[in-house]
Formats: C-alpha cells, sequence, structure tokens
C-alpha cells in the first residue's frame, strides 16, 4: 500500500520553533472577544486545555489558525509567525468597545517543539490538548505525530531551563507535525480554505453549537448541506514542497487540483512531506502532481485520523 505511513524515522529531542509567534489577550473580556471571532469555543475554555481556532472572513475563509490557551488571567494565541502582524491588526480592529487588547508577544514567549514520549518525558502523562503549567513555563500536548507524542514548551521569560532533550531540527519537528495532520495557516494560504476543507472540525477546531463569528454561516453550511468536495491529505515528495504551490491532478489537468497547506523537508533522505488540500475526485482517480501535471509525483500516506468521505463530497 502506497499510503505506508514511513516509520523508519522517528526524531525525539527538542527543537526551536522560529515560525510560531504568540498573540496575548488580556483584559476582563478576552474570552468573550474571542467567541465572537473565532471558530471554537473560548467562553468555556478551562485552565488546563488548548484549543484549536480558526480566525475567518466573512465569506468562511481562514485568515489564520491557533493553537489557544489560558495563561492566568489572559489567553495566549500562538499562529503563524509570517501572518501574525497583520492577524493582530485585523482582529484588534474589531475590539470595538470590549475591554480586551491583543499584544504581540512573541519576544516573552519563545516556542519550543518536543518530540517523544519516553517513560519519564514530560508528554507522558499528559492528553492531546492538556495544557501544563509549571514555574518554568508552559507544556501543552499536541496530536501525535508519525507515532512520536508531541508538544509545545513555553519557558517563563528568564527561566530558559529546556527539558533534558536531545536537540532537534526545526525542520524535523514539522515533519512530524505535519505528519499529524493537524494544519496550520500560513501567509501563503491567508484566504484559500474554509476550515472544513483542511480537515478543522475532523481535528475539534470547529463548535458547531456557539454562537456567531465571521463566517460562521459559511462554515455551517458546508457542514450541513453536504456541499463540501474538497478535503486535506498527507502526501510525500521526491523534491522540494512549500506552501501555496497549486497540485494537478490527471483527471483535469487543465485546473488546480489543489493547493500546499504546509511542507517540510523528508527526514530520511531527499524531498518533502506535505499536507495537501485537494478535490476528493481528483484523489481518487488518476495520479496527482506537484506544479503542473507531469511535475513530481505526490505519494498519499495515512492520515492518523479518518476522514469519511460520502458520495455527495466526492463527486
Amino acid at each position: 500500500d502506497n499510503r505506508r505511513m514511513n516509520s523508519s524515522i522517528s526524531p525525539n529531542g527538542i527543537a526551536r520553533l522560529g515560525y510560531f509567534g504568540c498573540i496575548r489577550v488580556t483584559g476582563p473580556d478576552a474570552s468573550a472577544f474571542l467567541q465572537s471571532q473565532l471558530t471554537s469555543d473560548f467562553a468555556s475554555l478551562p485552565a488546563g486545555s488548548a484549543r484549536l481556532a480558526g480566525f475567518c472572513s466573512a465569506k468562511g475563509r481562514l485568515q489564520a489558525s491557533f493553537f489557544g490557551w489560558k495563561q492566568g488571567e489572559d489567553i495566549v494565541l500562538l499562529c503563524a509567525a509570517d501572518l501574525l502582524v497583520a492577524t493582530l491588526k485585523r482582529m484588534s480592529m474589531f475590539v470595538l468597545r470590549m475591554k480586551c487588547k491583543l499584544s504581540d508577544a512573541t519576544q516573552e514567549l519563545p516556542v519550543f517543539g518536543l518530540a517523544g514520549a519516553d517513560d519519564d518525558g514530560p508528554l507522558t502523562s499528559l492528553s492531546i490538548w492538556e495544557v501544563h503549567a509549571t514555574a518554568d513555563g508552559t507544556l501543552i500536548r499536541l496530536p501525535d505525530g508519525q507515532g512520536q507524542a508531541l508538544g509545545l514548551w513555553l519557558p517563563r521569560l528568564g527561566a530558559l531551563a529546556l527539558p533534558n532533550l536531545p536537540m532537534l531540527s526545526q525542520d524535523a519537528w514539522r515533519w512530524l507535525q505535519i505528519s499529524s495532520g493537524v494544519p496550520v495557516i500560513e501567509a501563503k494560504t491567508v484566504d484559500m480554505f474554509v476550515p472544513q476543507m483542511i480537515n478543522f472540525e475532523i481535528l475539534g477546531g470547529v463548535d458547531f453549537q456557539k454562537g456567531c463569528y465571521p463566517g460562521q454561516e459559511v462554515v455551517a453550511r458546508s457542514q450541513y448541506r453536504s456541499t463540501l468536495k474538497r478535503r486535506m491529505f498527507l502526501f510525500d515528495c521526491d523534491i522540494g514542497v512549500s506552501a501555496g504551490q497549486e497540485v494537478f491532478g490527471t483527471v483535469d489537468p487543465a485546473q488546480p487540483a489543489g493547493v500546499v497547506a504546509n511542507a517540510a523537508p523528508a527526514q530520511n533522505g531527499p524531498g518533502s512531506r506535505a499536507l495537501v488540500e485537494l478535490k476528493m475526485s481528483e484523489l481518487q482517480r488518476g495520479t496527482l502532481h506537484l506544479g503542473h501535471s507531469d511535475g513530481a509525483v505526490l505519494t498519499q500516506r495515512d492520515l492518523p485520523y479518518t476522514i469519511a468521505i460520502s458520495s455527495a463530497e466526492s463527486g
């Protein structure tokens, strides 16, 4: 099966992640403000849990994605560093009379990625999306990638005591994070995806019971009318791949079949691993190619979760 997970490489250690940045939301209305703006429920966010969330346009297209959690009285939103400034500016426009303030906290909250769950490792005792705050910093368990436990470590400013783990490259950790099937909106993919196109609701990134937020009607319609014909899948490719690159299929080679959401260099040789959003009809027939219809072939790998595809979606 060409979708077999390649398990020959499973990095273990800690990596400094420069491609993430942090937004701090402070003030008595912080939760209420985020409840009105994001796809997830922040009104009932408990202190020990993190949430995957999206910030959509009025047309339901993702402008940014976040890992969000409470840090004391504040809420921290972790997002792609290359769109943080624009996202901070756009979200701040909607604060209006609410008693909260958004600020760039990237300098005070450096982000490290952890990989591997040894019996005595820091991630072992945490459930997925659980947050553990200590005097030294904040530890967040993420969904596993390539059979490895993954997490984020944000040391408190001035307390740069790192867990005693081997150093990993940023690319190695990102390869694992992409293997987990959890996408991150980057500057090159802003305004491209309705949340379900990149499996956000499967991952718990959309709450369909909460109140209004920008784009909610479009997101709800995609869910309940079975109009979705696009999903995100995991692929390997023998050459370099980058976010925003188009993918072409052999069914309709004149039109792009999809677009790369995230990519990282392969960890066991040349090439890349990528999360690709595409038409499900192209996935089921023919082959997929990077950049143009006779470009490098994309080989599908298994995601660690199931995408249920109805006949209405795949048509």
